[in-house]
């Protein structure tokens, strides 16, 4: 019996002992008169068990036949169930009872199921409370970078690392595969976000080298503001870059890790991927644009603080690598155990000793300005 069907026996059977009235227990138990009269009614005719609801240990009108049940429970083991690490969720698992096998059902209802069944753990790892920033109110004006290393194909392909941005209004996220972290996985990744979207603000990035580092003592001497390739380029496009100090600081692009890591992860597996370039595809066809459409939220004003992004010829020249060298006096240019011969441009003057800027493309074509 529930907790309030046992005060209502507390209060009849005070009724029967004559200590108190039907108005009395009316009141009491905070019923109608006549709902008073039809429970003191039932009291006596058949006790305490008579106020146990009539509906009590009796299949719900609404609830699923036990036929669909086992269906779905059928499902989810063959498909959806494994080790603690790969197994599915009860919401993930939802979607693709829905989309791959026709079967509708609510997530809560499944985890009821899965829980009675063994398939599904409710216990979950309590971490130390933390404040959250709060978000930004316009979309474009902050965006978080990180790479996520992760065995994105498990053991089907070579491990990788996942570039992922997030904007910190409302959580649209674009995200590239690759071996490595490297300048050009982040600066592919840019580009990418500034072809969909325009260009941001600010970047919120950590410190490493590829974004941003401290002072030398040398630079620090002279005054001089430290700056890495990644930053050269977002100086061109205005972008101002913030590094966090913890991986706590970017919260928001280390838990779409945590999604990815294991939505991504299950839905790879599903799909038989073995590269990180039929990743890509994948990523941007489908899983980004369902990704966006689930969690992405509505940003706080709906001003967008994205900025036109600048034409194809001009991202060109701002996605590259720039070092500055000296010619030496035989009109030699040294790049990378390369020696790059200068035409000479006059018969009585030749610029030794002065600078050039050695550019390198994206895919490895060198210019010298």
């Amino acid at each position: 019996m529930s907790k309030r069907e046992l005060g209502r026996v507390e209060v009849l059977a005070r009724v029967r002992s004559k200590q108190l009235g039907v108005v009395d227990a009316a009141r009491l138990l905070r019923v109608s008169y006549r709902q008073a009269k039809r429970l003191w009614k039932r009291y006596r005719e058949e006790g305490a068990a008579g106020l146990k609801h009539r509906s009590a240990g009796r299949a719900s009108n609404r609830a699923h036949q036990q036929k669909f049940r086992a269906k779905v429970l059928q499902l989810v083991r063959q498909k959806y169930s494994g080790p603690v690490g790969e197994r599915f969720g009860p919401t993930l698992a939802t979607e693709h009872l829905a989309s791959e096998d026709g079967l509708q059902l609510d997530a809560e209802t499944l985890r009821r199921w899965m829980l009675a069944e063994g398939l599904w753990s409710g216990e979950r790892k309590r971490r130390a409370h933390r404040r959250r920033r709060e978000r930004k109110e316009h979309f474009g004006e902050l965006v978080q970078m990180d790479g996520s290393f992760h065995a994105w194909l498990e053991d089907r392909g070579p491990e990788g690392c996942l570039i992922d941005m997030v904007d910190d209004a409302t959580n649209t996220t674009w995200a590239q595969l690759g071996e490595q972290e490297t300048i050009w996985a982040a600066a592919d990744a840019l580009r990418a976000w500034i072809e969909r979207y325009g260009v941001p603000l600010a970047l919120y990035v950590d410190w490493k080298n590829l974004y941003k580092r401290p002072a030398n003592a040398g630079e620090r001497l002279r005054g001089e503001e430290p700056i890495t390739q990644f930053g050269r380029m977002c100086a061109k496009l205005q972008i101002a870059v913030i590094a966090a100090s913890s991986p706590q600081a970017k919260g928001r692009v280390e838990r779409v890790h945590g999604t990815h890591q294991d939505r991504l992860v299950k839905k790879l597996r599903r799909r038989d991927i073995r590269s990180h370039s039929v990743g890509n595809v994948y990523l941007e066809r489908e899983y980004l644009p369902e990704h966006n459409q689930r969690f992405a939220r509505v940003a706080g004003k709906a001003e967008d603080y994205h900025r036109r992004a600048p034409r194809v010829a001009e991202l060109q020249r701002i996605f590259r690598l720039e070092s500055e060298r000296i010619i030496s006096q035989d009109w030699v240019v040294r790049y990378d155990n390369h020696f790059f011969q200068i035409q000479a441009q006059s018969r009585n003057y030749a610029p030794a000793q002065s600078k050039v800027l050695v550019c390198e493309g994206r895919h490895g074509s060198i210019s010298i300005e």
